[in-house]
Order: C-alpha cells, then structure tokens, then sequence
C-alpha cells in the first residue's frame, strides 16, 4: 500500500517556480532493495542511524545495532574506514539482524571487502576513488551480488571545481556534484543507486532535495548532516526532513544526532508518525499545562513513558490536565483522561467509561492498554 497523506495543498517553490509540488502525494521513484529492506516506489519510509563505536570493537558495534534494531532501526550505517574495521565488518553482517551499510571513502580496497563481507548496501562517492579502474571493480563486485550504492553528497565536502564553478554550497552545486557520480555508475551500467544531498543549512538541504526530486527517479535518503546535540539536532532534523516528506519527497531517513543511535532512530521514527507516514506503537499525548491544571500531569506522564516503553501496540494515549479542552481531545485518543481537580473521566474510543482518583490514572491507563485490541 502506498503511504501518502492527505492532499491539502499545493504550492510553488521559489527557488524553482516552474516546479510545482503537491503536498503530500509520494513521488514516483525506481525502488531499490536493500538487504530486504525496499527503498523507494511504493515502499514505506525507512529509519536509518549509524554506530558510534569504533568497527573494530565488534561487541560494542553489535550492541549498538541491536539497541538500534530494538528501537525499530531499519538499516544500520557502520564506518569502514581502516584495516581493522574491514577486518571487522563480515562478522559485524553475520550478527545483525538488520541491513548493514557499509560507509566508505576514498578506499576501494575497503568497498571490495566490504561487499565480500556481503553488506546490504554501500555509501560511497565513486568519483572519489581513484582510477576507472578501481571504481569498475567496485561498481561490478556489486552489481553481482546486487548491492546498491548510496552517493552521498555533503555541502562541507564538494569538490573543489564545483565550489569554484558556484562560489558556496548551492542546491544547484549539490546536485552537480550528485550527478556527477551518478553518471559515473550509469557510465558502467550500473543503476542500484540512492541519492542524498545533505547540509548543516536545512534551507540548503531543502532546496537541494526538492531540486534532485524535480529532475530525477532516484530515490533519496534524506538527512540534516552534522544537526547537533540532541535539542538543537532533533529541531533541524525535524524540519528539514519533516518538510520534504510532507511535499512526497524522501524514501529513507536519518537524523544525526550526537547522542547515542536509538536516539536518532526514536527522533526519526516520531517524524514518520507525525506525518502518519509510519505504523504507531504507543503515542502519548498531553497537554501544554497552564493555570488551570489541577493534576500531576507531569508525574503522570513521566511514569507512563517509563511504563510503556516497550509496548508495541499502535495505540493513542492522551491525557489532558483540565476540563477546558480535555473532554474533546481524550475523546478524539484511543485511551484518553480528561482530568480535573484530584480526578479523571476516562474515555474509550470517545466513550465515558468512568471516573478514577488521580493516584489511579496509571494504572487505569496501563490496564487498558493491556485490553486494547488494534482495529486492524
């Protein structure tokens, strides 16, 4: 099934007016298969992160990935940048539960034992490798075992010529220097390609996207590069990404965080949900609180994200702190409370079902989502 929301709109990008975007309608892109995983044409929307360990320390990696996978990771990006780290990386595959991705650059030697080690997919720049030579004999190891290549352009990292072509990172920079090696794999019959065109400038990320969607069918992972800390990385990530899935654009996420991978992956999972582009476990909803609270709503609310950590169920929880807006937001959740003075109504799928004390309201809410049988 295809995943698109609702068409409520449309507008008219300034940076390219003839091209108009209609928000919320997918685009239409050639899917490719990464270990399983399928990225683009009708496929839902992946989550990505990448390991912070050092490759070498195949425990820690391997932790990180199944942390990353716990947490509903997609696809994991492990570096391969040293002789250990290719020493590393086929055992590292063989634990993984999820797809691996192999990240390199510059070496060829390390994109040849990485695709030996049968990674799912592998990021590299085939300009940046050397001789014809060399990028032949990545690009054929590959297409034999049919692993796709992610060409990763950076707006910290364009080449020289092209800086000096345009002066700065543009859009239109990033997306020469995309097609440059493009035209590179395509130049070998080689077409298992995803694109991303990444920026620290999410306006710059923006506009580079949305310029790569308009002139080509290739799917693209899309990524604020170097976002930040987990406040300020989340907040760009959010808009950067959010915006681009909204107009259809984006087959594969990752939210760069400097925090640990689960992080990136609850970050970047929350903005599928958002958008209803992804399957919901438990969502929590509350209200803002002001004057007119009369609970412990942030006690509340603490202990049931602690509680229900682990839940998978796809079910709507709200819980409103005053009985201004909180009787038609609970009513609208799965599961909602509706609180007043020392008290809460519970709501049933819209329906009253009885009033509890406010030292109850967990453990109501807990027992019913343990009742809570998904629709579908």
């Amino acid at each position: 099934m295809e995943l698109a929301l609702p068409v409520i709109g449309e507008f008219t990008n300034a940076t390219f007016p003839h091209q108009t975007y209609k928000v919320g309608v997918r685009r239409k892109t050639r899917q490719v298969n990464v270990g399983g995983i399928l990225v683009g044409g009708n496929a839902p929307i992946s989550v990505q992160t990448m390991t912070k360990t050092k490759t070498s320390d195949v425990e820690g990696t391997v932790k990180q990935i199944l942390d990353a996978a716990e947490a509903g990771c997609d696809i994991v990006r492990v570096t391969v940048n040293d002789k250990e780290a290719a020493d590393s990386i086929a055992e590292i595959v063989k634990r993984s539960p999820v797809p691996i991705v192999a990240d390199i650059h510059f070496n060829h030697v390390f994109a040849l034992k990485a695709i030996e080690a049968n990674v799912a997919k592998v990021r590299l720049n085939p300009g940046n490798i050397g001789s014809r030579d060399r990028i032949e004999q990545v690009l054929k190891e590959a297409k034999a075992k049919n692993i796709p290549i992610r060409i990763g352009v950076n707006s910290g990292s364009l080449e020289e010529d092209i800086l000096d072509k345009y002066g700065y990172p543009t859009a239109e920079a990033l997306y020469e220097s995309a097609m440059r090696h493009v035209e590179i794999c395509e130049s070998f019959g080689f077409y298992d390609i995803i694109i991303s065109v990444k920026s620290t400038d999410v306006r710059l990320m923006i506009e580079a996207y949305r310029l790569v969607a308009q002139r080509t069918d290739i799917p693209l992972h899309l990524g604020v590069t170097e976002a930040g800390t987990t406040r300020v990385g989340t907040i760009k990530s959010s808009v950067g990404i959010g915006t681009l899935l909204a107009e259809g654009i984006g087959d594969t996420i990752r939210v760069s965080l400097t925090d640990e991978p689960v992080k990136e992956v609850e970050v970047g999972k929350e903005i599928l949900r958002s958008l209803s582009l992804a399957s919901r476990n438990v969502e929590l909803i509350a209200c803002p609180t002001c004057g007119r609270l009369e609970v412990d709503l942030f006690g509340i609310m603490a202990q049931l994200e602690e509680k229900l950590a682990g839940v998978k169920k796809p079910v709507k929880i709200a819980v409103l702190g005053c009985v201004v807006n909180g009787p038609g937001e609970a009513s609208e959740a799965d599961i909602g409370i509706a609180a007043g003075k020392g008290v809460g109504i519970l709501y049933r799928k819209g329906e009253v079902i009885k009033r509890v004390k406010e030292e109850e309201i967990v453990a109501t809410i807990l027992e019913e989502v343990e009742r809570f049988v998904p629709e579908n």
